[in-house]
């Protein structure tokens, strides 16, 4: 093994102080909707609002003064460029980071925060990688791999340490996979303390990179718009598939749907913001209640820089699936006053109107008649429900669209 229980020990020791010991809780309402026992290891947190921080840390601070001089480059879509690019400002080391097209607003604004030198390039993160592979050759600089560094996967391991420390009797750990870091130092530490725990990997469905690597399948499909961009990984590491051959028992997928509800369900239960690859761990609970009903679980929360305007569309999107915004199409005579009349209906029976669009020109509506889009919120699927057959009573039958 080519990382062991003593370099994470070591790793623990070098970025003591330097990075939170972050919170872990007991979350009662989660664990009421999943079965489950639910522990959340808070790592959005950390100053750069990500776990990368730690072994980014410890890869740094093993430079030597040239290569400190000579400065770093990595490659990444977010935690670990910001993770590299804060740690290097406070140590005085110049750093490039390469990001591929797609990268959230968000985190690229806060890698250049930290005075990172920003390269956007690459459709994707192997576009991305060879390029910034190939400008680390010319320049002279150090690379920085975000996951498959024995330096960095034993700073990521100082987690498995703390988990079990705050709550030893976990008997699971559900953890996000990406291309391999995280889990593998994790389950290094972890089985360590306690080697009849479980380590269970989460992926998301359009990207089963780990998958099939441990499951040694060819031509596997990784592709597709993930809200899980941090896990999105098409290649796991050397290092990493070799670790979690060892010490994962497995690794499940999980679907775009399930991910946005675990985001939703931190924002509305705990009160705190996950990014789709943070949220993955809470996913795998909702998309596999059985395997987990009754178990002690510990999660971790792993990442919180998701783009606003994303965070908007997941929060807003819930509230559609939850049937507390609908769509209604109504359909009646184009005389005076129907939009009103349909509009008190509503009002009247505790509905809010958000959006109407009229439309007299449709062929589908007769040309004497009317057809209003509405858009209504509810306070529940019961509710809506409610709204639907009082119009239905009073003569204008809605279709529901969303």
């Amino acid at each position: 093994m080519t990382v062991t229980v003593k370099d994470i020990q070591k790793a623990r020791e070098n970025i003591q102080g330097k990075v939170k010991y972050s919170p872990m809780e007991y979350s009662k309402t989660l664990s009421e909707i999943t079965g489950a026992e639910v522990w959340i290891k808070f790592e959005n947190f950390q100053f750069t609002a990500a776990f990368k921080e730690r072994g980014a840390l410890n890869k740094l601070l093993s430079l030597n003064d040239d290569e400190k001089h000579r400065g770093v480059i990595a490659m990444s879509a977010g935690n670990h460029a910001q993770g590299v690019a804060y740690h290097a400002a406070l140590l005085g080391i110049p750093a490039t980071i390469v990001m591929p097209e797609g990268t959230p607003f968000t985190k690229i604004e806060h890698t250049r925060r930290h005075g990172a030198r920003v390269i956007i390039h690459g459709r994707n993160l192997v576009e991305a990688s060879n390029f910034a592979h190939k400008t680390c050759d010319e320049e002279g600089l150090v690379f920085v791999h975000p996951y498959d560094d024995e330096l960095i996967i034993a700073g990521q391991g100082t987690l498995g340490f703390e988990m079990l420390e705050t709550v030893p009797e976990l008997e699971t750990l559900v953890i996000p996979v990406g291309g391999g870091g995280l889990i593998s130092g994790i389950a290094i530490a972890a089985k360590h303390l306690k080697p009849e725990i479980e380590i269970i990997g989460v992926e998301p469905a359009m990207y089963p990179s780990m998958n099939a690597a441990l499951r040694q399948l060819k031509d596997v499909k990784c592709e597709g718009q993930t809200i899980a961009e941090g896990i999105a990984v098409k290649e796991v590491g050397e290092i990493t598939k070799e670790i979690c051959r060892e010490f994962v028992r497995e690794v499940v997928e999980v679907g775009e749907s399930e991910l946005e509800q675990a985001v939703n369900l931190f924002c509305n239960v705990e009160k705190t913001i996950a990014e789709g690859a943070g949220a993955a761990g809470l996913a795998a609970l909702l998309s596999y209640p059985e395997k987990f009903k009754g178990k002690k679980v510990g999660l971790i929360l792993s990442g919180g820089n998701i783009d606003p305007r994303l965070l908007a569309s997941v929060l807003t999107r819930s509230l559609v699936r939850e049937k507390r915004i609908v769509r209604m199409r109504v359909i009646g005579d184009d005389r005076p006053g129907l939009l009103g009349v349909v509009s008190n209906i509503i009002g009247s029976s505790g509905g809010n109107i958000i959006e109407v669009a009229h439309n007299r020109l449709a062929l589908d509506v007769p040309a004497k008649g009317a057809e209003f889009d509405i858009m209504v919120e509810s306070r529940d699927a019961q509710h809506t429900q409610e709204i639907i057959e009082a119009l239905t009573e009073a003569g204008y039958p809605p279709r529901a669209n969303s």
